[in-house]
């Protein structure tokens, strides 16, 4: 601001202009009471306010308020330029400053010196940064429930913890990870369970919904190989196996060092004994166990091994 104080008995009062207000940041937050990234489908835009204008008397100019962007635990950040990696927002009420707010410009005042008292410059202030971001959800839980469709996989949370997924006997009736949490009151202990999307084969290669389903189990601690023993539609529970470790190191060779634990479910239906024996037979050094998600048989033993695998 350019201002000269100008008063009854002072026609010729010195600078007084303000300098102007510093723009707000775009700051993100984490928060655990986000579940998802909806509030930025609906809305692509979002700015902090401008920094007010200073003002004559010396008056200097208010700062803008800042943005601040919930987001749900587990959100990657990535600059859509470059295609780097910006932040990864891990635990709650953690905050990253994205992007900074402008500059405010310098009144007249602040020019003033003993060889001009009267100056006239002033600066405009500058404007703050701005940026394109892509926002993705990458589930953090304990527990990554893999398998292929109609594994079973919403069923057995949904016995295991106090989640409540869609349950239906059609693949993909679960489109996105549900999360439960399975308590331990006697060891006063929880443990988190993901629900991941029924893969398919090719997952890796982005078939399907591949790659939406698979980057939820990069932050699992361990992950449950869910197969159907009742080889429903057909399927091979030894092939499934197989299949689903493929597809997950084809999509990241990493996830071949993460812990795992191999559990046969549909174990009461019709040919599953049949192919127990035959699991146990190939791939017994897994130490696979075997249950019934509907009847809730074998739950305590998988809910023991969990606990002494996270514990």
């Amino acid at each position: 601001c350019m201002s000269f104080l100008r008063q009854k008995y002072i026609p010729k009062g010195g600078p007084n202009g303000g300098n102007g207000g510093r723009g707000g940041d775009v700051i993100l937050l984490a928060d655990e009471n986000v579940s998802d990234l909806r509030a930025f489908h609906f809305k692509k835009h979002w700015n902090a306010k401008n920094g007010e204008p200073g003002k004559g008397s010396d008056q200097n100019g208010k700062g803008g308020t800042n943005c601040v962007l919930k987001a749900p635990l587990g959100t990657e950040v990535r600059d859509i330029l470059s295609n780097e990696i910006v932040c990864e927002l891990l635990e709650h009420n953690q905050d990253f400053l994205i992007l900074e707010g402008g500059k405010g410009g310098r009144g007249n005042a602040t020019f003033k010196s003993s060889v001009n008292q009267t100056p006239r410059q002033f600066t405009e202030g500058k404007p703050g940064m701005e940026g394109d971001y892509i926002f993705t959800l990458k589930t953090i839980a304990d527990v990554g429930l893999v398998g292929f469709p109609n594994a079973g996989k919403s069923t057995l949370l949904n016995v295991l913890s106090n989640a409540a997924p869609k349950v239906a006997s059609y693949p993909f009736t679960t489109l996105v990870p549900t999360v439960g949490v399975i308590d331990y009151p006697e060891d006063f202990y929880s443990i988190t369970m993901a629900d991941v999307p029924g893969l398919i084969e090719g997952a890796a290669e982005n078939r399907g919904l591949g790659h939406r389903f698979l980057r939820h189990v990069e932050r699992c601690k361990i992950l449950l190989f869910l197969l159907d023993m009742a080889a429903t539609d057909g399927r091979d529970p030894i092939v499934d196996f197989e299949h689903l470790q493929k597809e997950l190191i084809d999509y990241d060779p990493r996830l071949a060092d993460k812990p795992f634990l191999v559990v046969g479910n549909k174990k009461d239906e019709e040919n599953a004994t049949e192919n127990i024996l035959r699991f146990r037979n190939t791939l017994d050094h897994f130490k696979p166990l075997f249950i019934s998600a509907v009847l809730e048989d074998g739950l305590n033993d998988l809910r023991s091994v969990l606990l002494k695998k996270l514990k």
